[in-house]
């Protein structure tokens, strides 16, 4: 087991990470709304890059998991910060950004601070821009005001809240309408049962990015979460596809 390690940022903030180093490029997962690097999906694919020598990176955001802080402090902008940091810190050559609902958006976001160096990219079920298309206008009133929305978790018993603060920082980073200038390969999975994020937001991604090379699988019975064995299967497949390509030998990271 890959000791939990913590970075520290500039202004004090802690954020969880394990790395495991190997041959490149560095997998680096990104989880969804609410989640951390103890999910199912990040588990495999770091289980996946132990057997295949393969770097891979998992992180919380801060206040998320095993990362300190308040959930309701966080914001796009921050955790983008926050991956970045720790990729700077672990990984100086190519990555391999993974990003699971939230994190597809995420991916995206640090894909573009750093575009040389991402040797493609795997969103689960992506959600960028849903600040815009998630919410209703009703809700985007109480986020104007500085309200909290609350919605119904189908995933746990509390709900699930969203904060005023995320909202407005997330409308300042809406990617879908104009070209994103990524040439990097690209696969998205998504789920044709997703009920939380329509498989039309992958479709709107693939035409949006300006790579040629993008595949986008649909699971036809495949929910939000994608965490069934089947599906965990297309997400190894997509990363032992797109790592086979770009290969390169182990080299000291701190």
């Amino acid at each position: 087991m890959t000791a939990t390690r913590f970075l520290t940022m500039p202004d004090g903030r802690k954020i969880a990470h394990r790395f495991l180093p190997g041959s490149g490029p560095a997998l680096v997962f990104l989880p969804g709304y609410m989640s951390d690097m103890a999910g199912g999906k990040a588990q495999a694919v770091f289980e996946w890059a132990r057997a295949h020598g393969q770097a891979c990176l998992l992180l919380d955001y801060s206040g998320c998991g095993e990362s300190p802080g308040d959930f309701a402090d966080g914001t796009l902008s921050s955790w983008r910060e926050e991956v970045l940091a720790v990729v700077e810190a672990h990984c100086p050559d190519e990555v391999m950004f993974i990003g699971s609902s939230m994190g597809g958006w995420m991916m995206l976001l640090c894909a573009l601070e750093m575009p040389q160096r991402v040797a493609g990219l795997i969103g689960i079920a992506p959600a960028p821009d849903f600040t815009e298309c998630g919410f209703t206008e009703e809700q985007k009133a109480l986020f104007r005001r500085g309200e909290t929305v609350f919605e119904e978790n189908m995933y746990g018993p509390e709900p699930t809240p969203t904060y005023a603060d995320l909202w407005a920082d997330g409308e300042k980073l809406l990617l879908l309408h104009t070209e994103i200038p990524l040439d990097c390969p690209v696969r998205l999975l998504h789920g044709q049962a997703d009920p939380d994020v329509p498989h039309e937001v992958s479709l709107r991604l693939a035409k949006a990015l300006r790579s040629s090379d993008v595949q986008v699988t649909l699971i036809k019975d495949g929910d939000h979460r994608l965490s069934r064995g089947p599906d965990i299967a297309l997400l190894l497949s997509a990363v032992a596809g797109l790592a086979a390509g770009r290969q390169t030998e182990p080299r000291p990271c701190p």
